[in-house]
């Protein structure tokens, strides 16, 4: 006849044991805690970075060699809305379902003439561009000297061989409600980090 083995009692957990066990739960609720916590404020902030960045800054970034050597493709920056546009300032704005950026060089009734050597004059008064590498005529099929429509703006391009702009009826003069902003900062690349002008 087999002898059966008798199953020793199970011992009670100790005090120890029981603090231990104890503490385990409180920090599985805590992490759970902390972590929804965490995951509610990144969602919180992706959503307002992306509400500023569409209604107030968007970002943009720059395709093409019309804005050399002032901003080069591939490089991304920041625009702010608004409607008090200068001369010299960098403008983004829609043409079609295109965003183009290109410099403001006259506003609401001025008067632009261009030479044939690219020389830009504005109500008479020749423009110091020291953002220009090389002066050129361009595209351009508009007849100098012209006058910018009411609430409309002249934009150009920086590299002006190659860029079609306001010199060109594709283009034309752009409109106060085509614009999406003042290009003020360049985020990309970090080397060129900063302000535009």
């Amino acid at each position: 006849m087999r002898k059966e083995k008798r199953s020793q009692p199970q011992q009670p957990p100790t005090l120890e044991q029981l603090t231990a066990e104890l503490a385990r739960e409180n920090y599985k609720r805590r992490f759970g805690r902390v972590l929804r916590s965490t995951l509610f404020t990144l969602v919180v902030v992706a959503a307002m970075a992306v509400l500023v960045a569409t209604i107030w800054m968007p970002v943009l970034q720059i395709y093409g060699s019309s804005m050399t050597p002032t901003l080069n493709e591939g490089e991304i920056v920041v625009s702010v809305k608004g409607s008090d546009f200068e001369p010299g300032d960098l403008v983004a704005f829609y043409l079609g379902n295109k965003i183009l950026v290109k410099r403001c060089i006259a506003g609401p009734g001025q008067w632009v003439d261009i030479d044939e050597n690219g020389d830009v004059s504005v109500d008479g008064q020749l423009l110091d561009e020291p953002y220009l590498k090389e002066k050129a005529l361009g595209e351009c099929d508009q007849s100098f000297p012209y006058q910018v429509p009411e609430s409309r703006y002249f934009c150009m391009g920086d590299h002006r061989a190659t860029s079609v702009d306001s010199r060109h009826s594709a283009v034309g003069c752009v409109a106060e409600e085509q614009i999406v902003g003042k290009i003020v900062f360049r985020v990309w690349p970090l080397s060129g980090f900063g302000t535009l002008r």
